[in-house]
């Protein structure tokens, strides 16, 4: 586990908190260990991501305690979600294939909207909110929901 408080930071937006990311998702909040997200695509509305704050590309890389905390935070950002937003069911999905970093994405499902009983599209046509306000709103219903 490279923590990037250890030495020079990998080229990974998570850790470096650079433009990429900023361009897909707003922070909402830091939590025990790790810091949760809103992604900027919000096609299922209310679709975050939880980052865990070290450098690790697997949950099984992580001691059993931090573990335990990080899904923890998972379980915590799902719960806001389900409170701010009711939806049918919350995937989450721990790809990194192409990032390796540990996150999770909380994508919120609802009854007869896109990709109900069925796989989330990671990266859909992309759908914004129409303006900083509603992003601002959206953060502010999960902050409170935590």
């Amino acid at each position: 586990m490279t923590n990037p408080a250890d030495g020079p930071l990998p080229d990974c937006f998570y850790c470096r908190k650079d433009q990429r990311l900023a361009d897909l998702m707003i922070e909402v909040a830091p939590l025990r260990v790790s810091t949760l997200y809103l992604f900027k695509e919000q096609t299922h509305p209310g679709r975050c991501v939880v980052a865990y704050h070290g450098h690790v590309n697997e949950l099984f890389e992580l001691p059993d305690s931090e573990v335990a905390l990080f899904m923890q935070d998972v379980a915590r950002a799902a719960r806001a979600i389900q409170t701010a937003f009711h939806p049918g069911k919350i995937n989450y999905g721990a790809y990194s294939d192409k990032l390796p970093h540990l996150h999770f994405h909380l994508v919120p499902k609802y009854v007869d909207g896109p990709a109900w009983g069925t796989t989330f599209t990671m990266m859909p046509e992309p759908k914004r909110l129409p303006s900083e306000a509603e992003y601002a709103k959206t953060i502010e219903s999960i902050r409170t929901a935590l």
